[in-house]
């Protein structure tokens, strides 16, 4: 693996850590109680950090969101881990009848409402939703949804299984608890790349990229445990690679439409 590869993530660290340090910082300076609340401190410092690359982010995968959410999410749609909302734009919304944003960084709500607002999406007429929970959250995601359950006919899962907790068991509950029978799963995740020079790089960042991005891990194989949960329509979507992406990169990413049995 060439060098400059391997090192790139460095200015991505230097930035991220730069941009959300300084209003964290400034957050501690006028509520000093925050220093023990290290989990909120978390939050700040990433909600910080993601307005500096959310942007680009979803620029980035932009291609790819518009061929896999646009002609496909319908119904219900639960975004895991909505961040700022960016998902919304890349709904049809002639064909989806409510967003569902499961994110549990509530610094993040305000900017994410009127995201979704402006694409035409509103808690007062109920095609809203922003739960303050995280993925791995089931009882409280049913919680908040009418009977019958399961009640979601779209999961989408965009650059977020990286950092959910319990990964392979939550992305098993969801499919089981959550997902419809005949509902589908639309991912867009950065994984474990399948070269073993690469595999070492990600393992070896993977430590200090988490501590930066709020618990991100470069060396998942999300994509493996999504198709591992079995149960999928054969024959209907599948799992497919970003179109140019060269495989020694370290942000190696998978794509997949699967649909529930």
């Amino acid at each position: 693996m060439r060098l400059d590869a391997a090192f790139g993530v460095v200015t991505d660290l230097r930035l991220g850590f730069v941009g959300g340090l300084w209003p964290t910082i400034i957050a501690i300076w006028h509520v000093p109680s925050l220093l023990f609340q290290p989990l909120e401190i978390s939050r700040i410092f990433m909600s910080h950090v993601w307005d500096l690359y959310g942007d680009g982010a979803d620029e980035a995968g932009r291609t790819v969101k518009q061929g896999l959410i646009t002609p496909h999410a319908y119904g219900v749609v639960l975004d895991l881990g909505a961040g700022y909302g960016h998902t919304v734009n890349y709904l049809d919304h002639s064909r989806v009848t409510k967003y569902v944003a499961v994110e549990p960084n509530v610094h993040m709500h305000a900017k994410l409402r009127r995201t979704a607002s402006a694409a035409g999406y509103n808690e007062d007429d109920g095609t809203l939703l922003i739960l303050p929970c995280g993925a791995e959250n089931i009882s409280t995601i049913l919680s908040y949804l009418p009977a019958p359950h399961p009640p979601v006919d779209t999961l989408i899962s965009v650059l977020t299984l990286c950092s959910i907790p319990s990964p392979q068991s939550t992305i098993s509950l969801l499919a089981a608890e959550v997902l419809k029978p005949g509902g589908q799963i639309l991912f867009y995740e950065h994984v474990l790349s399948e070269r073993e020079d690469v595999m070492w790089w990600q393992r070896f960042w993977t430590p200090l990229w988490g501590i930066v991005f709020d618990g991100c891990r470069l060396d998942r194989p999300s994509h493996r445990w999504i198709e591992d949960v079995g149960g999928w329509v054969q024959g209907e979507g599948g799992i497919w690679g970003k179109e140019g992406e060269a495989d020694e990169h370290l942000f190696w990413h998978r794509v997949g439409r699967l649909v529930k049995a």
